[in-house]
């Protein structure tokens, strides 16, 4: 027997309530191209063999690149097998969450390495058990600041990642706060004189990105320095993991929050997600960050142990009291990260230098063609960006030849007009890059 769940009368107030007066006006700003007119025929059901040969035969009809020279916020890195074949474990892959401490010990644990690995990465004494992703990351972060400082102006960076920005613009207009964009100097990294100029007593936080969305290395230092001096916090942000392999961290910069996305640890692109929001923090916010925290114990024996420390989402404590409304985690691709960081170990810092390495590689060879010409001039990481006498057909170039080219970036800065930015990491091999130097010619 069918059940509905609703009578013909509930709906009918439903409607009468919301102004509509049938179902199909929920539909009204779908174009009328683009909606169902008749129930698709579905054909009966398949045995798995019939559906695994149906499936397989639509999938080879995809055409696949060959190799991708877009970065923007999601990159390709090798994932090593040992972190697959241990996040698919039953006992992880379909963990939830470990409320009972006595039977989660294996996955508290990975959580509490995951911490310990991000806290030192980051130059932090704490970090929590993941967010959604980078984005949500920084913009809690804001919303933290301005919640602790009583103030209600955040200043960003324009040179951090337009996602994120639009992301913290709808944390902010929920919350009632103003945002200011500050400009990024011919250098690509944060135009310092505008900062300081912007710096009032009602400014909470200021967020840069290093590496920024041009891949430019921002100098955290002087940065905290100046907002401190104006009470407000620093939160400093990236896109690429696997950055933290060689710079310097910003924790240590003096930056207060530690904020990023942590796709690049052992986490495939997934056609955009599920990503990993890193954030970490000084340990004088440990009450306040969102999220949850895993700690290390001893049991009444004296055996060493593992449980959830600290709860601030609203699905543990008091509504009023939470310092976040997210309420899941992203505890699978943290286990993810947690292995691959340790496969890598002392290893990420080779892996960050080989990626520095073909970055400048690619960057020197486009920068011999005719016409092609550097933006800006700061040391980069991963990503660069370079002005090309047309970019839409130096990309179509690419594109014949089964290469995703550079990201173009006139849509989010107009005043980037042709300009291209290209990310290397350690897949793409020396032939490669002079491959798509000689395509482009």
């Amino acid at each position: 027997m069918d059940y509905c769940p609703h009578t013909p009368d509930d709906i009918a107030q439903m409607q009468q309530a919301i102004g509509i007066g049938c179902i199909d006006e929920l539909f009204a700003d779908i174009p009328g191209k683009y909606q169902l007119q008749k129930m698709p025929e579905i054909p009966p059901g398949l045995s798995e063999q019939e559906a695994l040969t149906l499936l397989s035969a639509i999938g080879k009809r995809n055409q696949m690149p060959q190799l991708t020279l877009t970065g923007a916020g999601a990159y390709t890195h090798f994932i090593p097998s040992v972190v697959g074949h241990i996040v698919g474990r039953a006992e992880f892959y379909t963990a939830y969450t470990p409320y009972q401490a006595e039977i989660s010990q294996g996955l508290l644990q990975a959580i509490y390495e995951y911490q310990t690995m991000i806290a030192h990465l980051t130059g932090t004494e704490i970090a929590n058990a993941s967010m959604y992703d980078g984005s949500s990351a920084m913009a809690e972060a804001a919303v933290l600041c301005c919640k602790m400082s009583d103030r209600t102006r955040i200043l960003v960076a324009r040179s951090v990642h337009p996602e994120y920005r639009r992301v913290l613009q709808t944390y902010a207009w929920a919350n009632g706060y103003s945002i200011i964009e500050i400009p990024y100097a011919p250098s690509g990294q944060v135009d310092m004189a505008s900062l300081e100029n912007h710096l009032a007593d009602d400014v909470a936080a200021v967020i840069v990105q290093s590496p920024n969305f041009f891949g430019c290395i921002e100098d955290i230092g002087p940065v905290a320095d100046a907002v401190h001096q104006k009470g407000a916090f620093l939160i400093a942000g990236f896109t690429d993991g696997t950055s933290l392999g060689v710079l310097k961290p910003a924790g240590a910069c003096g930056a207060d929050f530690v904020v990023g996305e942590g796709q690049s640890f052992g986490n495939p692109l997934n056609y955009g997600g599920p990503y990993l929001g890193i954030f970490a923090a000084r340990e004088k916010f440990l009450r306040r960050i969102p999220g949850r925290l895993a700690g290390a114990t001893v049991d009444k024996e004296g055996r060493r142990g593992f449980v959830l420390t600290l709860q601030t989402r609203e699905q543990h404590i008091r509504r009023e009291k939470a310092t976040s409304n997210i309420c899941s985690n992203e505890a699978l691709c943290a286990l993810a990260a947690c292995v691959y960081l340790a496969a890598l170990g002392k290893n990420l810092h080779k892996l960050a230098k080989l990626n520095i390495y073909k970055t400048h590689y690619l960057r020197a060879k486009l920068l011999q063609l005719p016409g092609w010409k550097a933006v800006f001039a700061s040391p980069v990481y991963n990503e660069f960006v370079v002005l090309c006498p047309d970019a839409r057909t130096a990309n179509e170039k690419l594109q014949k030849e089964g290469i995703v080219g550079g990201y173009a970036l006139a849509a989010e800065y107009p005043e980037l007009k042709s300009a291209l930015l290209f990310c290397v990491t350690e897949m793409i091999s020396k032939d490669d890059m002079d491959r798509v130097v000689e395509i482009i010619k």
